[in-house]
């Protein structure tokens, strides 16, 4: 596969792994640029790079030092949507989200590394990454395909049929907006809302709900909740639009 793409191979420190990481992506047709601790000229690198992928050493989590670094990476890298891979030990990760939440929403694979997967997952960043990834929960499946019709070429777009499917699928892939439907069967909207508010990973994901009553005490019942929005069912697609981006560009 010839890709003339860069990426920016962040190393906190040089090893056998992180050398082999770059070796595997070199051979797969990338253009990889290796960065090892001049963390302070990242920024400037994400005006060109495609990806960033940063390899993290073993124990990160329990060094205050690499802690810092790796909040600065993600400053830098935040502000210019430029996305990153993450590669760390499982174990790590949950102390890593809890840390810094924004970390949640980038790509992470776990070590020790399997090389295809690895091809695979950079793959899957480069062309899905650098759009807002929405999730749809709606029982009704035709209204969630009209939804994705509408933005999904301005968001990487996801829908689940179920509340417990939407917390199943939150914990293996961060997104930046749910979209949730008030009136399910069995697990209703405001359920599943308290549900995401109350697990650390999802609880500051910006969720806005979707509801097909619009009077004025179904409004007031739905923002009682205190939701990021409501969208009315009935809404235009440009209404749609417009009311998305005033929510994930906050």
């Amino acid at each position: 596969m010839d890709i003339d793409f860069s990426i920016v191979l962040i190393l906190f420190k040089p090893s056998v792994v992180a050398k082999a990481v770059e070796r595997k992506l070199k051979e797969c047709g990338y253009n990889v640029v290796t960065v090892v601790g001049e963390f302070d000229k990242i920024k400037e690198m994400a005006e060109s790079a495609l990806l960033f992928v940063t390899y993290l050493p073993g124990d990160i989590a329990d060094d205050q030092e690499e802690m810092e670094i790796l909040d600065n990476i993600q400053e830098q890298l935040w502000y210019t949507s430029t996305n990153m891979l993450l590669i760390g030990e499982k174990k790590d990760r949950q102390r890593l989200m809890q840390h810094n939440h924004r970390l949640e929403h980038f790509a992470w694979l776990d070590r020790p590394l399997k090389m295809d997967e690895l091809e695979q997952v950079v793959l899957n960043t480069i062309y899905t990454g650098g759009k807002k990834k929405i999730l749809i929960v709606d029982d009704n499946p035709s209204f969630s395909k009209m939804v994705t019709e509408w933005i999904k070429d301005d968001y990487q777009v996801y829908s689940v049929t179920t509340g417990m499917d939407a917390i199943t699928f939150l914990l293996k892939t961060p997104v930046d907006l749910i979209l949730l439907d008030y009136e399910m069967p069995v697990v209703d909207g405001p359920q599943v809302f308290q549900m995401l508010r109350q697990e650390q990973s999802t609880k500051r994901i910006p969720v806005v709900f979707l509801t097909g009553v619009g009077t004025r005490e179904g409004v007031e019942r739905v923002m009682a909740l205190k939701p990021d929005g409501y969208i009315l069912k009935s809404t235009t697609r440009s209404s749609l639009l417009e009311s998305i981006r005033d929510v994930i560009t906050k």
